[in-house]
């Protein structure tokens, strides 16, 4: 693990002038999702934090961690069993089987207003079969592990002893010691002299993934240079859970009541306007599909979201523990 600091930080949005920038590198012609239309409202406005100091997983847990955790606790994941029918009014009873959201690449271009266009809900697929039945994680032990709904990283983080970061944590870390700045890394491109900076989609979302990254899906950890606090992979690969329920309102009520905002744990309860009555904790970080054209969330300061009871094949984790930090000449 690796030593944050803490301290006080700017949290929030990545501002007008990156929007402006992801809009202005688009080519003519090229789709333009409602994220880059609209701009990242549930990250405004940026409000100044304190944290404390933490310990904090240097790459997200990968298959061969969970694999340990699997093999001492006996656990199954929530998708190795069969969704209920009274949860999901109104499925197909034929999808009431255990399975998982997976990334379906289509056979051309699609409109990005409906992600149901390259998600698909692949029955047999979990952990140990991340596209489906046929898939394995043989020889893929350290990439990061997937189709872990929140329960399931919990689980895994209350095994190892630690516990899944508050938004605020998972920010300050990720920026590491660089406050303010569009990327982790800083305000430079994610492919600055020719030297990608994270594992994210290139070419046309979502048909024609390029791979100029060096990886057409999820990449192994440790890939990318690390960010100034020595964590890796905090921007792209795989979308990691967080602790705080989601509200789009969180941070306009935080800088409402003025001041610094200490150790902030995120609002009671959850509300999405997009699917009221689903109750969500919030994604950090983007993943390995995020591009300029749509998502985008590679973007430091950006939110993302999602159903607690629900994995995919691009969202995983990783955990903190609360404890002293490094002694002067050793741990």
């Amino acid at each position: 693990m690796v030593w944050i600091g803490g301290g006080e930080f700017s949290m929030g949005g990545p501002g007008v002038a990156a929007t402006v920038a992801l809009r202005s590198g688009l080519g003519a012609g090229e789709p333009m999702c409602t994220g880059l239309r609209d701009g990242f409202t549930d990250s405004d406005p940026i409000h100044r934090v304190f944290v404390d100091g933490f310990w904090m997983d240097e790459t997200e847990v990968t298959n061969d961690q969970f694999a340990r955790f699997v093999a001492a606790t006996g656990y199954r994941t929530v998708a190795e069993y069969a969704p209920k029918a009274e949860d999901f009014p109104g499925a197909d009873p034929a999808l009431l089987v255990p399975g998982a959201a997976v990334f379906v690449r289509p056979e051309g271009p699609v409109t990005l207003e409906d992600p149901l266009q390259w998600w698909r809900y692949v029955p047999g697929a979990q952990w140990r079969h991340p596209e489906g039945p046929g898939s394995d994680i043989d020889g893929k032990g350290n990439r990061p592990v997937v189709h872990v709904a929140y329960a399931d990283a919990e689980a895994y983080a209350r095994w190892a002893g630690k516990r899944l970061p508050t938004e605020a944590e998972w920010e300050i870390a990720a920026r590491g010691d660089l406050d303010a700045k569009t990327y982790a890394w800083g305000d430079e491109r994610l492919d600055t002299a020719g030297r990608w900076r994270c594992n994210a989609f290139q070419g046309r979302f979502p048909d024609a993934d390029a791979a100029l990254d060096g990886f057409r899906g999820i990449a192994p950890v440790r890939q990318y240079a690390p960010n100034g606090l020595g964590l890796y992979d905090v921007a792209g690969n795989v979308w990691e859970w967080c602790s705080d329920w989601y509200r789009p309102d969180t941070y306009r009520l935080r800088a409402a009541n003025g001041g610094v905002v200490r150790n902030p744990r995120g609002p009671s309860d959850s509300l999405d306007p997009d699917e009221p009555g689903v109750p969500k904790r919030v994604h950090r970080g983007g993943s390995f599909l995020c591009s300029d054209q749509y998502c985008a969330r590679f973007l430091i300061g950006t939110r993302g979201k999602g159903a607690v009871d629900t994995g995919s094949s691009h969202l995983g984790f990783r955990c903190v523990r609360e404890g002293p930090g490094p002694v002067a000449g050793g741990l």
